[in-house]
């Protein structure tokens, strides 16, 4: 299999597979046949949430390829992630058994806290539209119970490991402070033009893998995050000519770049042509002076602000703690 050669170990001594399938925009109707496809072609590692509202349909897909034999449960790498409407810690189980009875699971190899950003319970009706009187914001004694919460999801066995997305360093060193069991993982936004790499050598530090999202940049992303002056990364001259001298795309080097650097890579597509070529990319190997090139194309552009989740007059230099993870050292 050609993804094999690319595996993790987390803190909780796992080894698992470095990529996956992301499933964030995938409708009910194609999210489904993305999975068998993917599963069917090698893919050992899916990505869900419960924000996605599609478990549900990978959860019968997954049924079907168990009784079929196609692959076993314990094959399988599944994470979900914790909704920002379930923060409280009352509401964090809930959620939980929520996505294990749309996955027909006992149990998740990694639940994530999808966001250090909470919602009230309610917000969910209008997402992601969210009125200003649902918005909570982030909040770091309240985040604290909230992984409590998640850490006795653990010790339940409802999940093996727990992780985190979208946090920044401050925000991780935050959360250690009062964390019994260290977050396996850190989901954010990664790719060739926000590379992340103090991130990176942060949660190297505390032995959190960090895992990239939007790792081709994200070009199906909804209208309302596009600016028409963002620059577009599977249009880069420099990638064009490494992909051209390996006989590969300019997706495929997103991804296999991202693999050479050390992180989980979860590329998100249900076209059965791209599906099959982001798995290609495991296949390439790039030489030392290639990463090198690539090192040398980060241009520190974030796709996401998520300022529309936050409350008003929040700014993104606050949401991303810009000011202090950029005067962050190890």
């Amino acid at each position: 299999m050609a993804s094999d050669k690319w595996t993790l170990k987390l803190n909780t001594g796992k080894v698992v597979p470095a990529f996956g399938l992301g499933t964030w925009q995938s409708e009910k109707g194609a999210v489904g046949q993305a999975v068998d496809i993917a599963v069917r072609n090698g893919y050992r590692s899916i990505d869900c949430a419960w924000l996605y509202r599609n478990e549900d349909e990978i959860g019968a897909t997954l049924e079907t390829l168990f009784k079929e034999g196609v692959v076993k449960r314990e094959d399988l790498f599944m994470t979900s992630k914790l909704s920002s409407t379930h923060h409280n810690p009352e509401d964090v189980e809930e959620c939980c058994r929520d996505t294990l009875k749309n996955l027909k699971f006992d149990y998740l190899d990694l639940y994530l806290v999808h966001s250090p950003a909470a919602f009230k319970k309610d917000a969910m009706h209008s997402f992601p539209n969210v009125t200003e009187d649902h918005k909570l914001g982030y909040d770091s004694d309240r985040m604290a119970k909230t992984w409590e919460a998640m850490e006795s999801l653990v010790s339940k066995g409802l999940v093996k490991a727990i992780g985190i997305s979208n946090f920044t360093i401050t925000k991780t060193e935050k959360l250690l402070e009062t964390a019994k069991i260290v977050p396996a993982v850190n989901q954010v936004e990664c790719h060739p033009y926000f590379q992340q790499k103090k991130l990176k050598k942060y949660c190297d530090s505390k032995g959190i893998i960090l895992e990239a999202y939007s790792p081709l940049g994200s070009p199906g992303r909804p209208q309302f995050v596009i600016n028409p002056d963002d620059p577009v990364i599977l249009e880069d001259h420099t990638m064009k000519q490494i992909a051209e001298k390996h006989g590969a795309t300019v997706g495929q080097i997103c991804i296999s770049f991202l693999l050479h650097c050390g992180l989980m890579v979860i590329p998100k597509s249900t076209s059965e042509k791209r599906i099959k070529e982001n798995i290609g990319a495991c296949s390439i190997t790039l030489s030392p002076e290639e990463i090198q090139t690539l090192e040398g194309i980060d241009k520190n552009f974030r796709i996401f602000s998520v300022l529309f989740l936050l409350p008003q007059g929040a700014t993104e230099e606050q949401a991303w703690d810009i000011s202090a993870d950029e005067a962050y050292s190890i």
